[in-house]
């Protein structure tokens, strides 16, 4: 009985982060003929004060970029949206098969009506867009910044698919979300990922376009189980990388893994995290660049595309204080291997690439009555870049959510 409910608090605790604390918990449900219909949802207010320079995206979450050359910027910046508010739809047909549509209110910076989930599941296979399957939320820490920490479990974001689950096992195939720095000369000028730089000065002097392409979807696998108090989940992927510009074609297959593990130390105490390492995909290393995937490849003076390494990883932990109030802390950090394309490419075009990302968070969360939230955080950003800038900076955060 014990397990059981170990394992009953891990899931909800995972369901927890994916869905905004409670979630779909609160749904709506209903019967229309033979239709099994849940509407769910909830209106959601953030509010952030940066101490330091504005790191504010929207649902005030914080960013990395431009964090680091802060040291000049303006102090104290307020803000406050209603942006994570979201809705969605459940129908269990009378033949088995679930369909879920979903949306909030990020789109466009913010304001505009964002696709989430839209997907159709029956006997284990699902076709449409939801979480990527080289993702996890058993080792996420929960947090009131809704981009949370660096180095959580892979993708941690929804992609086009076709998967199928049999037990703890998942494989898929998806849009790929390749990402890579482009390298040309022209005369006295260099085209770096679009953005054309002096050869000489490394002075930016335009843009350019970018020749990448996608070939083939991401391949993925996951298996994700849970035995007494211990959740856990890994994952691998692969995808390939590359160019085309008219008179070459280039690419390189990379590859991505993660591990996640949450443990129920008591029936009050979790603690969790997560270690991931890419080769040539780093745009599923979760913040690892300006504010989310960095490049994955980069293409050398002969042309060829050459991988870029990365690794990261998170650690937290839950206190469950009773009467619906809960502490929780976390750490993350994702590094860039730089080193061979700086020597390939020379040290101005990647001078002010993010080298690591990393993030201090701690909250209070509150559940005064069912399906109501209010929450405070405190996070500490910092980064550094390829060539030793660096910057950091001091945020809070408050959240109100009610959930229907």
């Amino acid at each position: 009985m014990q397990s059981n409910k170990l394992r009953m608090a891990i899931r909800a605790t995972a369901a927890a982060a994916v869905l905004g604390v409670a979630g779909q918990a609160g749904a709506v449900s209903f019967n229309a003929g033979d239709y099994e219909m849940s509407v769910y949802g909830y209106g959601r207010l953030n509010a952030s004060y940066d101490i330091d320079s504005d790191q504010s995206l929207s649902t005030r979450s914080g960013s990395y970029d431009g964090l680091a050359n802060n040291d000049d910027a303006a102090d104290g910046h307020f803000g406050a949206d209603a942006f994570q508010s979201r809705i969605g739809v459940t129908t269990m047909t009378p033949q088995g098969v679930k369909i879920n549509v979903e949306g909030d209110f990020r789109g466009s910076g913010g304001g505009s009506l964002r696709l989430r989930h839209a997907y159709g599941e029956y006997n284990g296979v699902l076709m449409g867009q939801t979480w990527s399957n080289f993702g996890s939320f058993v080792g996420n820490t929960s947090t009131l910044d809704f981009d949370s920490l660096p180095g959580l479990a892979g993708f941690q974001a929804r992609s086009a698919q076709a998967r199928y689950t049999s037990g703890p096992l998942s494989i898929s195939l998806e849009d790929p979300n390749a990402s890579i720095l482009g390298v040309a000369e022209v005369e006295e000028q260099q085209i770096v990922g679009g953005v054309i730089t002096d050869v000489g000065t490394g002075e930016f002097e335009g843009t350019a376009l970018d020749n990448t392409k996608d070939s083939m979807p991401a391949l993925t696998a996951r298996l994700e189980d849970s035995a007494g108090g211990l959740s856990y989940s890994a994952a691998v992927l692969a995808h390939q990388v590359g160019y085309d510009d008219g008179d070459n074609d280039e690419s390189s297959v990379g590859f991505a893994t993660f591990v996640a593990a949450k443990m129920a130390l008591t029936d009050m105490i979790t603690i969790q995290g997560t270690l991931s390492y890419s080769d040539g995909a780093n745009s599923y290393l979760y913040r690892s660049g300006e504010n989310f995937g960095a490049e994955s490849a980069y293409v050398d003076g002969d042309g060829d595309v050459e991988t870029i390494s990365g690794y990261g990883g998170s650690v937290g932990a839950g206190f469950n204080l009773g009467g619906g109030r809960s502490v929780n802390i976390g750490y993350g950090i994702v590094e860039v291997d730089w080193d061979d394309a700086e020597d390939d490419l020379g040290s101005a075009i990647v001078a002010g690439k993010s080298e690591t990302n990393s993030a201090v968070m701690a909250n209070y969360q509150w559940t005064p009555v069912q399906n109501v939230m209010m929450g405070v955080e405190y996070q500490f950003l910092q980064r550094e870049n390829v060539n030793g800038d660096d910057g950091d900076a001091n945020r809070l955060l408050f959240a109100a959510q009610y959930n229907f």
